[in-house]
């Protein structure tokens, strides 16, 4: 094996997308992903038992793919990175019994990663190593996370977390409120650009007086949903219209503030010059534009990866594979378990 630009395969079903990726040290071979999106929509959320079942369809041809992509056979591969957790255990077990499998057959080490940790490390691929120490917001459907993150990824410390709703899950309650599909976090990005985010003073969470100081990197997003669903109910209650733009514009503008606001927060109180955004919410152009704005008045550089790389993929699982190996990290035993809290300071099994 190569220890200093690995081939890494990775594969990711921690909830509804199979993603598998190929890198060989800091290079971006391969990345195919087969979301089971559709099927999830019309019950208005991810259900576990329809996830695993499409990936246990949608992994073997995924394989097939990503393998064609980057021009090689499975036994050129060095490693095997696969999501342990945190994540829907139904769906990790597909990609760990997958990995698992793949490793014996093929003779190669295999490393059960942590999902959170892959959403940082994955930045690497499109922007190279990350500088000492960094400030990471991960924000996604499950999860919306601050964290102080040291250049080799050995150690991660949690700022702060969100204490109810994720980001990415406030969207989604707030875009059913609103009678769009699932999942909102895309549709509410998509219509807001046609709304007035100034429309309605919907609450910022954790921001009044002493929040600041008993929270200062925590997050909460639940007493947002309730207040645009009290607005929303009282205008249908009235017999008027609801401005479906201007709700979802001051909706994100809420949200995005917050979590600008605590980025930023962390970065000056710590005294750390970068910043990364990763996980799904991270494709908002809003929260693109509004933490590029915040953090150039501040004098951090700001890195967040292209949109692909930001939802759930294999490209990050296979990053922090590589990370991993060319740490000397030992790999996983085989006997390693998937579980739904993984800790997001345990980057590996």
């Amino acid at each position: 094996m190569t220890t200093d630009a690995p081939v890494v395969l990775g594969i990711e079903t921690s909830c509804d997308e199979t993603g598998i990726g190929i890198v060989r040290g800091h290079e971006l071979l391969a990345n195919e992903i087969a979301s089971s999106v559709d099927e999830h929509a019309r019950f208005g959320g991810v259900v576990p038992e329809v996830a695993s079942r499409a990936h246990l369809e949608a992994i073997e041809p995924a394989l097939g793919r990503a393998c064609a992509t980057a021009g090689m056979r499975l036994d050129d591969v060095d490693a095997i990175a696969v999501t342990a957790g945190p994540g829907l255990v139904g769906a990790l077990l597909v990609g760990v019994a997958t990995a698992k499998a793949l490793s014996v057959a093929l003779g190669v080490p295999v490393y059960g990663v942590n999902h959170l940790a892959s959403h940082v490390v994955v930045d690497e691929l499109q922007h190279g190593p990350l500088p000492d120490p960094t400030v990471g917001l991960l924000v996604s459907g499950g999860h919306s996370s601050l964290l102080l993150v040291a250049d080799d990824v050995s150690t991660i410390t949690p700022l702060g977390q969100t204490l109810d709703d994720a980001a990415g899950e406030a969207f989604d309650k707030v875009a059913r409120l609103l009678g769009l599909p699932f999942p909102g976090g895309p549709w509410i990005d998509r219509i807001a650009r046609e709304g007035d985010p100034r429309a309605i003073a919907f609450p910022r969470g954790l921001s009044g007086p002493g929040d600041r100081d008993r929270y200062p990197y925590d997050f909460s997003f639940s007493g947002l949903k309730t207040a645009v669903a009290r607005w929303v109910r009282a205008k249908e209650a009235a017999g008027e219209p609801v401005p479906v733009a201007d709700v979802a514009a001051s909706v994100q503008e809420a949200i995005v503030d917050v979590l600008t606001a605590r980025l930023v927060a962390a970065c000056v109180e710590k005294g750390v010059g970068t910043a990364v955004i990763g996980g799904g919410v991270a494709a908002n152009s809003r929260l693109r534009t509004m933490a590029e704005e915040r953090c150039a008045a501040a004098g951090i550089s700001l890195r967040v990866p292209r949109p692909d790389l930001c939802t759930d993929n294999g490209a990050m699982v296979a990053a922090l594979g590589s990370r991993l190996v060319r740490d000397g990290v030992p790999p996983s035993p085989l006997d390693f378990v998937t579980t739904s809290n993984l800790p997001v300071t345990r980057r590996s099994w």
